[in-house]
């Protein structure tokens, strides 16, 4: 009964002249492919799901505000979400190699991200102050390594699993229900908020709480997959060759350029905790401030890249420039507000509406530097390319994280200024790069 209900939203979802070939999988794999495209999917979907609850964007921040805690620790939530999960990826990436089943470290990741949310669930409902503030980044540190996992035995289990041609479209379902789900919370929190408002800081504790159980579901369906033993060999150390291939920034002129433009253009997801951290304050903390924040994130995904990635296939590097552009702009127009208009900043849709357009200038830079770095390289050197810069970005977003020491000394709006003046800096830099 399983299998025939997996095969009828197999069919549906998958084009029928693919369904039947399996390419670069065992004849075992082959199958499986209909239950356990299903289950990849939902898997998929339910830690997306799972990201949205926690968002170090949106949630994370007006959670930190909620409970007191010091405001430098905002500039720390983005750089450790990415970094902590993107440098463990090349260091265990031989060692998920050697294991012939690799889809118990997706489990394995799962379970501790969601013993991670749990714990700030808990912080957010006994803590405050400062020491509610470093025990979630303590948690999130833990979070963050814990996706390193996922992300690395994910793409082998889906190597293993799913056929060419068919393996886009699972991060694909995936992702588009996700941006729905995103939407759809972001709605309920709005018409929910007045129930929610008695104590915002429990309210997300338990919101965070039935995160780790999205998590703890999504590692139970992910541990029902049929994977076969695969091969244990080749398990180079990525790290360790990342480090090797440091002289690439000393003889590839594009490339070298290619990493500073892509680090200044990172400001587009750094600032994005500020626009809430502001509108929490001219808010007084209301939740549906926060709700309107999490509608914009979910339509901004919905609607932003698949526009982004069609224009990037005509000129990826335009698509950086333009998306860095509009994130200056948006920091620029807030900047005005604060200056000039200080009483539009409390009309409740002014800086969601802002943190809309902001999101859709990160889509922009997301979608143009992965498009731009593949089309860049040829071959073995895209391997290189990637493992280089990847190390690199994820040392650059830690040091990035000194910005909050400049709380002490600047506003938010003079943050948000010297990240839009970086993006506009990262803009005359693209210039002297290639098309590709």
């Amino acid at each position: 009964m399983r299998q025939d209900w997996s095969q009828t939203i197999y069919d549906k979802l998958v084009n029928e002249e693919d369904a039947r070939a399996c390419k670069a999988i065992s004849d075992e794999a082959c199958q499986q492919v209909p239950g356990n495209f299903i289950r990849i999917i939902f898997s998929q979907f339910l830690s997306k799901l799972g990201d949205a609850l926690l968002n170090p964007k949106i949630t994370l921040p007006w959670l930190l505000q909620s409970l007191g805690s010091p405001a430098f620790l905002l500039a720390w939530l983005v750089p450790i979400r990415e970094s902590g999960s993107l440098l463990p990826q090349l260091a265990i990436a031989s060692w998920v190699r050697t294991l012939a089943l690799r889809k118990w470290v997706w489990v394995l990741g799962s379970v501790l991200q969601a013993i991670s949310v749990l714990a700030m669930g808990l912080v957010a409902i006994s803590l405050d102050g400062a020491a509610a503030g470093w025990s979630i980044i303590g948690c999130l540190v833990v979070l963050s390594l814990a996706r390193g996992l996922c992300s690395v035995a994910a793409k082998d289990v889906l190597g293993k699993t799913i056929p060419k041609q068919q393996r886009g479209q699972v991060t694909g379902w995936s992702a588009s229900a996700a941006g729905l789900i995103t939407l759809a919370l972001g709605v309920s929190l709005w018409w929910g908020q007045d129930a929610a408002a008695v104590n915002d800081a429990h309210f997300l504790g338990w919101v965070l709480m039935a995160a780790a159980a999205v998590w703890l579901l999504a590692a139970t369906l992910f541990s029902t997959i049929d994977e076969y033993s695969g091969a244990v060999d080749g398990g180079e150390n990525g790290f360790k060759r990342a480090l090797a291939q440091l002289t690439l920034l000393q003889s590839d002129e594009h490339f070298r350029r290619f990493v500073i433009v892509r680090s200044l253009f990172l400001c587009s997801a750094l600032s994005a905790p500020y626009y809430v951290m502001l509108a929490y304050q001219q808010s007084s903390g209301e939740l549906g401030s926060l709700a309107l924040f999490v509608i914009a994130s979910g339509i901004a995904s919905l609607v932003s890249a698949p526009i982004w990635g069609r224009f990037a296939d005509w000129s990826s590097l335009k698509v950086m420039q333009l998306a860095a552009m509009l994130s200056a702009l948006c920091g620029g127009v807030l900047l005005l507000l604060i200056l000039l208009l200080p009483s539009w900043l409390h009309w409740a849709w002014v800086l969601p509406g802002l943190y809309f357009f902001l999101s859709i200038s990160h889509q922009g830079v997301r979608v143009g530097r992965k498009t731009y770095l593949v089309d860049l390289a040829s071959g073995n050197q895209r391997t290189s390319y990637v493992a280089v810069s990847n190390t690199l970005i994820g040392v650059i977003l830690l040091l990035f994280s000194a910005v909050g020491a400049l709380t002490h000394w600047l506003s938010v709006a003079g943050i948000i200024a010297i990240f839009s003046a970086l993006a506009i800096v990262g803009v005359i830099v693209s210039r002297r790069l290639p098309e590709v």
